[in-house]
């Protein structure tokens, strides 16, 4: 059952298109949001990676499907199967939100703001911080973008010398050009440079891990490898909610630093997204309260 009834021919499509997905809380977060406030539209979930993406966007449009969420490995391959790109997403190039309007499939970005959202709801600030952020994909482009506008001094972005290492050249040249006015200083290396890692971990306000490492199935992975890295002072983040303490986060605790996990982020982007799909505000407090205990844990 969702919205006001059970499913009938009005029901309009929400979803998801990730791999892996069998973790998600979105569809629970979105259909009981739906439920709570009388809507009649149903939110599921699509295991599809980069193969499969132009297929199932062509489908999306053709059935008429109001709109839906764009994860791993998706959030940038999505761009040219788009017809229109709002601004966050088109400056960052990356899309985790897309919505249907009357046939035009327009993509947005919303990570960035629900990450700062996490950041400030455990008492975070990121202004005036230096940053390290693991990863270069959307997500992490949404976040350190959003970081330099939110005023971080300098972010230090680390990622593998693959297919996204020119993403990542790409994210701390609109930081330092583009947004030069805003003072941030953002510098590129690579994640396989351990020294360089070590240094700049050691010489951060906060550390962001925005890749799949320690998302189930790879819960043993912790970019972060020695807690002689981290500093008590330090807040140390992840965009992983599944498991909710990741490796990295152990690690974190286990040396006096704050933690933040990626249930917040994913809390916040999602209610930005409810607002685009459907002219209303998420219920928040209920989705919090009913899916994520007050300690950040996940309900069963």
């Amino acid at each position: 059952m969702v919205g006001s009834g059970y499913i009938n021919g009005k029901t309009k499509l929400l979803g998801l298109i990730a791999t892996p997905i069998s973790h998600s809380l979105s569809p629970a977060m979105h259909n009981m949001a739906c439920q709570e406030l009388g809507l009649n539209y149903a939110y599921l979930a699509f295991d599809a990676g980069n193969q499969e993406l132009e297929e199932i966007v062509k489908g999306f449009k053709a059935m008429d499907v109001r709109g839906f969420n764009v994860s791993m490995p998706n959030k940038t391959k999505i761009l040219p199967l788009l017809d229109e790109l709002a601004p966050a997403a088109k400056f960052a190039g990356a899309v985790n939100t897309v919505v249907n309007e009357n046939g035009r499939l327009i993509g947005h970005l919303t990570d960035g703001t629900g990450y700062m959202r996490a950041l400030k709801e455990a008492s975070v600030s990121i202004k005036g911080k230096k940053m390290t952020i693991f990863g270069a994909g959307g997500a992490a482009t949404a976040i350190a973008i959003q970081a330099a506008m939110d005023g971080a001094s300098e972010i230090s972005i680390f990622n593998h010398k693959d297919e996204f290492f020119s993403r990542a050249e790409r994210n701390a040249e609109i930081i330092n050009d583009s947004l030069q006015h805003l003072s941030c200083l953002a510098n590129v290396y690579d994640l396989g440079d351990e020294k360089r890692l070590k240094h700049e971990i050691m010489n951060s306000d906060l550390i962001t891990n925005a890749t799949g490492a320690g998302m189930k199935p790879m819960e043993q992975e912790s970019i972060v490898k020695d807690t002689g890295w981290l500093r008590p002072e330090m807040t140390v983040s992840d965009i992983v909610y599944n498991p909710l303490k990741t490796k990295m986060l152990t690690m974190a605790e286990g040396a006096g630093c704050k933690t933040v996990n990626g249930l917040g982020m994913m809390l916040w982007q999602g209610a930005e997204a409810f607002e685009i799909w459907t002219g209303e505000k998420m219920p928040v407090a209920l989705i919090r309260n009913r899916i994520f205990n007050q300690e950040g844990s996940m309900k069963a």
